[in-house]
């Protein structure tokens, strides 16, 4: 039995209103949600034309003038910017003239498995077990509306096509569920001497995959409370009257990092020479979203978690591109400096409870928001309704001299512990053992 995909009606007017305007073909991506019974898409959005494209008011007659790395650059970037926890781009679509029908799936296949690959090479978690690998591939005929909707298992690169229902329901996401939580961070990233020409990017690609791995491991509390993973998220809930929940209903998330993983990893130390130290701090806002049919603690921990390590590796990620295309350069730093992180905005969009996301710089001004909304999701956004939500987050490069006194080493190693103990007050841990490990791992391996 095929999956079935439930749709926000505003995605079928939308792609009614393509077909009009665009031929003889569009593309475009799919956003939603999975879960294990069923499938969300609430949004849609197409392919955005290329600058050719926008001078001469054309588009390609052919199926096999399809761009796929433009297409895939375009899902990596809505994927990093603009969704929230618990938002995927769960598939591509394509609507076309009756005579570009025949090809349209393989293309649709390409696609799927393009964008895929891409996203597996720049992602830090490791997918779990239940994730739902299944994409899909929906095709619109322009002339007769027909909706064909096919599915492909993305783990398995030989998968064939198999059918899917595709459903359109009103008010989809107006009460789905949120998850909200402020990170403190405060990551201490070591410069290999070994590393050449001090490659910042891949190390700080580095520091952050093992802060990752912290939290995949961390305690998370629901409200104040450590739920059971198998719980139904509503549980315990005092309902309204008319057996409904609030239309935004908001969870308060705290996250525990534990200094340590417990006796079942064993501790060890490496001595490395380092020639500086990347440090990343402040605190970030992160925020998932999840369906409201009966969701269980564990998808809505889930979304989030990967939402808390999106937001710090994407928004490092989007500083590295600035500073290549505003200085030129990023790879080598020879004097200390300071870089301040893009902020986090999110952005309503009608017909939902749901937001979506993004990234400035302090130099960004409200239309440049505006435009890369309408560039990369279709929509237009007033400029009120763009909310910053954090304060500044900044990034320390700071290449050490060969004569650092040993005094302000010992220092800086108990400052740096004294805070990690201050950060996870409350959670059980093996004292003696996490302060050893962490002194001797500060000043020659990572924080």
């Amino acid at each position: 039995m095929g999956r079935t995909y439930f749709v926000e009606e505003a995605v079928g007017q939308y792609l009614s209103d393509l077909s009009v305007k665009f031929k003889p073909y569009v593309t475009g991506l799919l956003i939603g949600q999975c879960s294990p019974q069923r499938d969300y898409i609430i949004r849609a959005a197409r392919t955005p034309p290329k600058e050719v494209q926008k001078e001469s008011n054309t588009s390609p007659s052919k199926l096999d003038s399809i761009d796929e790395e433009w297409i895939t650059a375009h899902a990596s970037q809505v994927i990093s910017r603009m969704l929230p926890g618990g938002l995927l781009v769960l598939g591509v679509f394509i609507i076309a003239t009756p005579e570009l029908s025949k090809d349209s799936q393989n293309a649709l296949h390409k696609l799927i498995f393009s964008i895929e690959k891409c996203l597996t090479k720049r992602r830090l978690w490791k997918p779990a077990d239940e994730d739902v690998s299944d994409r899909a591939a929906l095709q619109v005929c322009s002339a007769t509306k027909k909706i064909v909707c096919r599915t492909y298992d993305v783990q398995d690169p030989k998968s064939s096509a198999k059918p899917a229902d595709w459903k359109y329901q009103s008010a989809l996401s107006a009460s789905w569920l949120s998850l909200d939580c402020t990170v403190n961070v405060n990551i201490h990233i070591p410069l290999l001497a070994t590393s050449p020409n001090h490659d910042l990017e891949k190390n700080t690609k580095n520091g952050l995959n093992r802060w990752s791995k912290q939290i995949e491991d961390s305690i998370f509390l629901i409200n104040g409370q450590a739920k059971d993973n198998d719980a139904e998220l509503l549980e315990g809930q005092k309902k309204l009257k008319g057996n409904t929940q609030s239309s935004n209903q908001i969870f308060d998330v705290k996250v525990l990092t534990q200094l340590s993983q417990g006796s079942g990893h064993r501790s060890t130390a490496t001595v490395q020479v380092c020639s500086g130290f990347i440090n990343l701090k402040g605190a970030v806002k992160c925020r998932a979203y999840v369906h409201n049919n009966k969701p269980k603690v564990k998808e809505a921990i889930q979304a989030l978690r990967r939402d808390i390590i999106n937001t710090l590796s994407d928004r490092c990620e989007i500083l590295f591109e600035d500073l290549i295309i505003n200085e030129g350069h990023c790879k080598k730093s020879f004097e200390r400096a300071y870089h301040v992180l893009p902020q986090r905005l999110f952005v309503p969009f009608a017909g939902s409870n749901v937001m979506l996301s993004d990234y400035k710089f302090g130099d960004e001004t409200a239309g440049e928001i505006q435009e890369r909304f309408v560039e990369m999701l279709d929509q237009f956004v007033q400029a009120e309704d763009i909310h910053i939500a954090e304060e500044v987050n900044t990034v320390d490069i700071c290449p050490l001299s060969e004569n650092v006194d040993d005094t302000q080493q010992k220092q800086l190693m108990k400052a740096t512990l004294l805070l990690k103990l201050q950060q996870n007050i409350g959670v059980v841990i093996a004292v003696a053992v996490a302060v050893f490990a962490s002194i001797f791992s500060f000043n020659y391996f990572s924080d």
